[in-house]
């Protein structure tokens, strides 16, 4: 009989299924809201006068949030189709590398973003700056710290 403090590999998979799940909640929350925003921004007078570089750079953002709405929401469906197959694991494993994927979109989606503001307000030597910074922010938080943390534990 398992010592009543250890998992099963069952319960095991049924909680990082359910922590996956409740990870992407809060990510989902950030692309929604940015999703929209970009969204409402192509009906606004100021974006059909704006340059084609800028349209690009727009749609760009657009492209690569919903790339992030569909990595990010795909574990979700991936358990509502499978979870009565016994398919956990391949969830846990494949979930993680979706949510991986989709939080490198939403970065790059919100980099953009903000570049592109930066652009339009300031010129384009702002948005490389700003821009650049917001990448490295991204990169540093949500990529480096967690492997600083990893390797820092004994």
């Amino acid at each position: 009989m398992a010592d009543p403090g250890e998992e099963t590999r069952n319960q095991q998979l049924s909680r990082n299924v359910s922590d996956l799940l409740s990870e992407l909640r809060v990510a989902q929350a950030g692309v929604q809201i940015l999703f929209g925003f970009l969204l409402s921004v192509v009906f606004t007078a100021q974006f059909r006068e704006a340059a084609g570089f800028e349209k690009g750079m727009h749609l760009l953002a657009v492209v690569l949030a919903a790339l992030a709405t569909a990595l990010l929401t795909a574990p979700a469906a991936w358990h509502r189709i499978l979870f009565r197959t016994g398919s956990r694991d391949v969830i846990v494993r494949w979930g993680n590398r979706a949510v991986l994927a989709g939080l490198v979109c939403l970065a790059a989606a919100v980099t953009d973003t903000v570049a592109l503001i930066a652009k339009v307000v300031y010129g384009p030597v702002a948005m490389g700056v700003v821009g650049g910074l917001v990448g490295v922010g991204f990169i540093v938080l949500w990529f480096v710290v967690p492997r600083l943390i990893s390797r820092a534990r004994p």
